[in-house]
């Protein structure tokens, strides 16, 4: 019951991301911006959609039960999505699901990217760890938080290497060229 509502909630949620993401792709393409690192998106999609099956799975299949300490898990799962929220509207139009770069615009610098580079993928760590962990499904917590890993060691610098040669985010962020 408790899994149903958590995972609704979340899914939904997720869905009208996606129809976000769609508005800001056309909007940033009109105003001629370009993708990169389009071959690892599927790939991010598909874990995504593997994390809900496997979570799923795990919790009826080996009847796991809501975790004893749901409290502290369900108020840092909330956390998360308060701070999604404000890295959405942080960036505004340039929120994407995708790594869409607007040649010469400002990179955004308000909000949480005040103090971190990418904090919506901390976030989504998180959530990858977190919401599994509510429900004592310590597989796909660990699965997934792998997984994870291993896709931020894709995207992180191919969405790097896109800002750093169509924007201003070197000398915003001081790296090194």
């Amino acid at each position: 019951m408790i899994l149903g509502i958590v995972l609704t909630i979340v899914i939904l949620q997720r869905i009208i991301e996606l129809f976000i993401a769609k508005r800001n792709e056309k909007w940033m393409k009109s105003q001629g911006a370009f993708e990169a690192g389009s071959s690892h998106y599927p790939f991010m999609v598909a874990m995504h959609i593997f994390f809900f099956i496997t979570l799923i799975a795990e919790v009826l299949f080996f009847h796991r039960q809501l975790s004893t300490i749901w409290q502290i898990l369900l108020g840092i799962f909330l956390a998360a999505q308060i701070a999604r929220v404000w890295c959405l509207a942080s960036l505004g139009k340039f929120w994407n699901t995708k790594i869409i770069v607007l040649p010469h615009a400002k990179v955004v610098k308000r909000g949480p990217y005040k103090w971190v580079r990418h904090p919506n993928y901390i976030i989504v760590a998180t959530e990858l760890l977190v919401l599994p962990l509510l429900f004592n499904a310590f597989f796909t917590a660990v699965l997934f938080s792998l997984l994870n890993i291993w896709m931020m060691t894709i995207r992180i610098p191919a969405e790097e290497r896109a800002l750093k040669e169509a924007t201003n985010y070197t000398e915003e962020f001081q790296l090194n060229k």
